[in-house]
């Protein structure tokens, strides 16, 4: 398969499965359909087999206008309940096997007695055929938004995409704009006919609408991406992390606070996108130092069924030591805890957690972690 886009290529043989790209919209109306026939006029122009299989262009003059020039293959009309319909001919498109066609409206459901229920599965049928597929679809007709769009705009979506079709695909491209830009478009009649603006600006198109359809839309791209950047790190054998997500670690000492802090320090990378838990203990390299100052094994056993991973670092200056493995992994946060020093010993000299937090500089976070053990705890920990 060609991971690298719709470069116009020889007659393949019928085992090599078509790429499918997907503009996916934040809103209706945001130019996912406009934005894919250009992509269509681009290719041609380059000499890419490019044929339209089905474009809606809801009576908008200039995405009708960018149909003009490509190739388009005829629609079948159906019947159904005495009334007649036009959907994309499935059949038709394969029979003319072209090295792209392009299918609008991912989401759409079938006329019965298509071949397929949904024409995302008609889709699959291309790419199982050879055929490279651009196609569009907008973010509140994802399956998993479903309920989400329906409580923000008030209006249920009845047509709904698998999220995996669409995160299966070769290239997604998100095609944005503001809510502001959005209404002007809308109002300048560019998405609506004239009698349809003014309710459509006062109801689905209102401003807190456009903006919360937006930041889902941004919010899923970007989990789709970081989903293809871990893939590519896998299968380039990349060790070393890059900063573009969370990377937690979290500083244990071998006292009773850890459980907490290996708690909190998960619930801190699952915050983000592929966020990646780790727990450093430091040992005193004096090779005479006790047992007590090694990590207990249910802490090293909970930070594992956590889905992290614990390791374990000599020296004899802890705070260092610490500070020397987080940069060593790329860490973006340290979590530690709250001190269970006394105050007087607090005052008299600086301890472990104040080195850190002075020595991460402006390029790791630091998070100190209040814990039970905190509040009086030097006098309770002496009591044990």
């Amino acid at each position: 398969m060609d991971k690298e886009g719709f470069s116009a290529r020889p007659e393949r043989e019928a085992a090599v499965r078509g790429t499918l790209r997907v503009y996916l919209g934040a809103a209706p109306g945001v130019g996912k359909t406009y934005d894919m026939l250009g992509e269509g006029h681009r290719r041609a122009g380059r000499g890419t087999d490019v044929v339209i299989a089905f474009v809606e262009d809801y009576g908008r003059p200039l995405t009708r206008q960018m149909t003009e020039g490509l190739e388009t293959v005829p629609r079948r009309t159906m019947t159904y309940r005495e009334s007649t319909f036009t959907e994309m001919d499935l059949d038709a498109v394969l029979a003319r096997h072209p090295q792209v066609a392009l299918v609008d409206e991912l989401a759409h459901t079938n006329i019965p007695g298509s071949r397929h229920e949904k024409r995302w599965q008609d889709v699959h049928a291309l790419l199982d055929a050879g055929i490279d597929v651009i196609s569009t679809v907008n973010v509140q007709h994802l399956e998993s938004l479903n309920d989400v769009v329906e409580h923000i705009t008030g209006v249920k979506q009845r047509e709904t995409v698998p999220d995996d079709v669409v995160r299966g695909a070769d290239q997604i491209e998100l095609v944005d704009m503001s809510a502001e830009a959005l209404r002007r478009r809308m109002a300048h009649g560019n998405i609506y006919p004239p009698e349809k603006v003014e309710l459509a600006l006062s109801h689905y198109f209102r401003e807190g609408n456009l903006s919360a359809l937006r930041e889902i839309a941004l919010l899923w791209a970007a989990d789709r991406v970081e989903e293809a950047l871990l893939r590519y790190r896998h299968d380039h054998g990349i060790q070393q992390p890059w900063a573009t997500r969370e990377r937690v670690l979290v500083a244990l000492s071998g006292g009773p606070e850890g459980d907490t802090l290996i708690r909190h320090g998960k619930r801190t990378a699952s915050r983000g996108a592929g966020g990646e838990l780790l727990a450093v203990h430091v040992e005193p390299d004096d090779a005479l130092a006790s047992r007590s100052s090694r990590l207990p094994d249910r802490q090293r056993a909970l930070v594992e069924e956590l889905g992290g991973t614990c390791h374990t670092v000599t020296g004899s200056d802890p705070a260092q030591a610490v500070l020397d493995f987080a940069r060593q992994v790329n860490a973006s946060q340290i979590l530690i805890g709250a001190t269970r020093r006394s105050r007087l010993k607090r005052a008299l000299s600086r301890g472990t957690s104040e080195a850190i937090i002075e020595g991460s500089g402006d390029d790791i976070d630091v998070l100190v972690v209040t814990h039970a053990e905190a509040a009086h705890g030097w006098l309770r920990h002496r009591r044990a």
